[in-house]
């Protein structure tokens, strides 16, 4: 099956954290700036309304006035917070029913395990070992594209079709959107060595993977986390982009 492009407003971008988190130095409110941003990544790949999505993103994460929100976006202040309420009540039903990714801050020793064994699966695109990390609900998407597949039955089929090019990847970890993310560099059969494929984020919830997301726009991704654009074949690890 072909994949269709949707316009980029339809998703919130990665984002290193080291640009959208105040630099503080209380680790409690470092952690809040840290799920504000979480969880409004997690409400946009939910799908808000664009409206919603972008008060929320402007007043929860950027922290912008209601009155600046307003303006920019051409409505009443009225109007802001009726989105705002409308995005944080979504987001409080997506808590009541477990939907949210509860993710440590910094890692717990039993998520860095879990990322660890996903590493290893991906890289050797074992599907068995995969299929043991991903809750059965589990969701991966592919920004631009409209793919949005669930289970671990459906990802890990698409992985060895359509996706099987990506066999024999590396994963160089970064921080991303508050949540545990990966560059993933595909191999390259014209320069050898391997080339940018897309930034992985990804989502835990009770010690299982419950959604990663790809996000392809790697010319544009990789410089913004300080990433190179080709690595060697020898090259087996690389630092994360400060």
């Amino acid at each position: 099956a072909a994949l269709s492009p949707r316009p980029d407003h339809t998703w919130l971008e990665p984002m290193p954290d080291n640009r959208i988190l105040p630099t503080v130095e209380d680790p409690a409110e470092a952690a809040v700036a840290k799920e504000t941003v979480r969880l409004a990544f997690m409400a946009a790949l939910q799908q808000l309304p664009p409206k919603q999505r972008a008060v929320l993103i402007l007043r929860e994460v950027l922290a912008w006035k209601a009155s600046e929100v307003a303006e920019l976006l051409d409505t009443s202040v009225a109007s802001v917070n009726s989105a705002l309420q409308r995005a944080r009540a979504t987001l409080a039903e997506r808590e009541e029913h477990g939907a949210d990714a509860a993710v440590s801050d910094p890692l717990d020793e039993e998520q860095q395990k879990l990322l660890e064994r996903y590493v290893k699966a991906f890289e050797g695109y074992d599907m068995t070992a995969l299929t043991a990390l991903l809750h059965e609900d589990a969701i991966m998407t592919m920004p631009p594209f409209d793919l949005w597949l669930t289970g671990h039955d459906d990802i890990t089929g698409f992985m060895t079709t359509l996706g099987s090019a990506c066999e024999g990847s590396r994963l160089v970890p970064v921080q991303v959107n508050g949540l545990p993310g990966f560059a993933q560099y595909k191999p390259d059969p014209d320069k050898g060595g391997y080339s940018p494929w897309a930034v992985q984020v990804l989502e835990i919830s009770d010690g299982r993977l419950t959604g990663f997301h790809f996000f392809l726009d790697t010319a544009r991704w990789f410089p913004l986390f300080g990433l190179p654009l080709h690595l060697e074949a020898e090259a087996d690890e690389v630092k994360e982009g400060v």
